[in-house]
Order: structure tokens, then sequence, then C-alpha cells
């Protein structure tokens, strides 16, 4: 007897593997599947710019990345004494200007340098709920903790998505043709925006990037996919056991089951052997001997060094 309703998923071409360089995008949710690739050593950058939510402020910093347009002094401001972007999350700020304007134009740098370079990027989108900053009548993706009567709330529709979609995708093929991009929605809930209202963003993000695809699919081009993590996480793992105390996100039992799914998808099964040698290094990282000098430990240490260094001789990049 089977107790939940599983997704069907099959594995897609132009798969990852250990030379492929991954693009993650947009919501925390990109982070904890980013954890995953960190874990098991595949080449990632991930969100450089910190968790951004909503389509229209990533297609911002894709735009100003791809079309390589540094932050100024105009797209900065301070609060409280610490210096901040609306197009940046707060981990970005920094108490001094420069050091600030640096730290803005490295991560742009980053997300450049991937850009052009990435086998995958992943956009994982949490929210169409966005809010404008009223003086500049713009879309921020973060406000800081500025006062409530700075910004107007407002749902993006589909249209809108789709059209930041389109934009995104064109403008990373025209720097990087071959790159696979992969869409999905965040099952984290945003419960603050209400529970009607959080569904209503989960549908027009659904909608938008299905109405994408779908478009995407009448063209020779077959660089665009979707990923299903909201529905396995609202449809297979229907259970608040599968929740972290919040209740809103989704625990490490979870984001491991949908980590495997998308490893089935998505991940070679030829770096299977590879990742199974490199979570064994990873356990003897950790591993706190009672007596560091006892040989042992010693011996250990050094069929742990070995492993290392087999791994490093097969992929110079990976560092443990």
């Amino acid at each position: 007897m089977k107790l939940q309703t599983e997704i069907p998923l099959k594995p897609e071409e132009n798969q990852i593997d250990y030379s492929s360089k991954i693009l993650l995008l947009g919501s925390c949710f990109s982070e904890n599947i980013g954890g995953k690739f960190d874990y098991y050593k595949f080449q990632n950058l991930q969100n450089p710019f910190g968790v951004i939510f909503n389509p229209v402020s990533n297609e911002k910093f894709i735009v100003r990345a791809i079309d390589n347009v540094s932050f100024s002094e105009e797209d900065i401001f301070q609060h409280n004494e610490v210096w901040k972007c609306f197009e940046s999350h707060s981990e970005l700020s920094a108490l001094d200007k420069n050091e600030f304007l640096e730290n803005l134009n490295s991560a742009l740098q980053k997300l450049r340098e991937a850009l052009f370079s990435s086998t995958h990027i992943i956009f994982t989108f949490g929210t169409a709920w966005v809010y404008r900053e009223i003086e500049r009548n713009e879309i921020v993706a973060n406000c800081h903790k500025l006062p409530q009567k700075n910004f107007t709330k407002e749902l993006l529709s589909i249209e809108e998505i789709s059209e930041s979609l389109q934009n995104i995708y064109s403008k990373i093929s025209e720097i990087n043709p071959e790159a696979t991009i992969i869409n999905t929605v965040s099952p984290v809930r945003h419960i603050k925006d209400g529970f009607a209202e959080n569904s209503l963003s989960k549908a027009h993000l659904l909608s938008a990037i299905h109405n994408f695809k779908n478009q995407q699919s009448k063209t020779s081009n077959q660089h665009s996919h979707y990923f299903p993590s909201f529905e396995i996480m609202m449809d297979e793992l229907r259970d608040y056991r599968f929740y972290a105390e919040d209740m809103l996100h989704p625990n490490k039992t979870a984001i491991e089951i949908i980590w495997q799914k998308f490893s089935k998808v998505w991940i070679s099964s030829e770096t299977e052997t590879l990742q199974k040698e490199i979570a064994s290094i990873q356990n003897g990282l950790k591993h706190r001997p009672l007596n560091p000098e006892s040989t042992e430990h010693l011996q250990f240490s050094e069929k742990l060094q070995q492993k290392i260094s087999s791994v490093k001789k097969q992929f110079p990049h990976i560092n443990f």
C-alpha cells in the first residue's frame, strides 16, 4: 500500500556532473539545495546578492550584471548609519560607503562571470508579492526595515512575471546560449502575506512559469525547464513532520528528499561514486578524537588525507 501520491519524474538531458558550473538564484530554498551542492563539492555559486524572492528583482540584477552597469552612489542610501541598496539583501550592507560599493560591485562581477560561464542556472522564485519604493517608483528586492509608509505592496500579474522570465531568458541566451535554465517555485509558504494571498502568489508564479515554458516548447530551443519542488512538498510531503519548527520551512528530511528527487532528474548517475567518497571524507573531517595523538587517530588522519588527495587529483578544483 502506498501512503503518498508521487510526482512522476524522469531524468533530463544535459545533466549536472563534476565538470558543470551551477548558478543558484532566488529564495532561501535555493540555498537549501545549494547547500547540498556545497556538501558534495559541485562547482556552484549561490545568491551573490543574498536571498531575493521575486522575479522582477532577480531580473534587474541579471540585466545589470550582463550589461556590466556598476553600482554607484546613486544606487545606495544610508539608514541608521548603515549603507544599503534596494537591489540587494542586507547581508551585503556596511558601515563604510566605499566598502559597501566594493561589496556590491564584487558581487556583481561574480554574478557576471557565472552568467557567462555556468552550464546550469537554477531559479527558485518565492513570491509574486513585491514592494514598490514610492520615491523612486521602483520595485525593491528588500525593504531593509524602512518605514512601511515608504512603500506600496503589489501582486505581480501573471503577465508581468512572464515578461520578467522572458527578459531573463533572453539576456542569458545572448551571452550563454548553451546554459540550461531550471525554474522552480519555493515550497516555503509566505504566511505573513496571508494564507489566501500566499496561495494566490504561488499560483501566479506557477502560471507564469508554465506559460513561459509552453512558449519555449514551441521553439527549437529547449534549454528552459521546470522542476516541481513546490509540488513535491505540497503533495508528496503533505505532513507537518516534514516542516521545521516554524511550520513554514521544509526541515532537513524534506530537503534531503527533494534533493534526492532533484538528483534523479538533474544529476548524472556517474557522479554517485564520487559523491559517496566525498560524503565519507566529510564525515571523517567531522570526527573529533578523544586523543588526537593516538596511533589509531594518526592512522585515521593519514587515510583521510589519502582519500582527499585522490579526489583532488581527479578534480583539482575540489577543496575541503
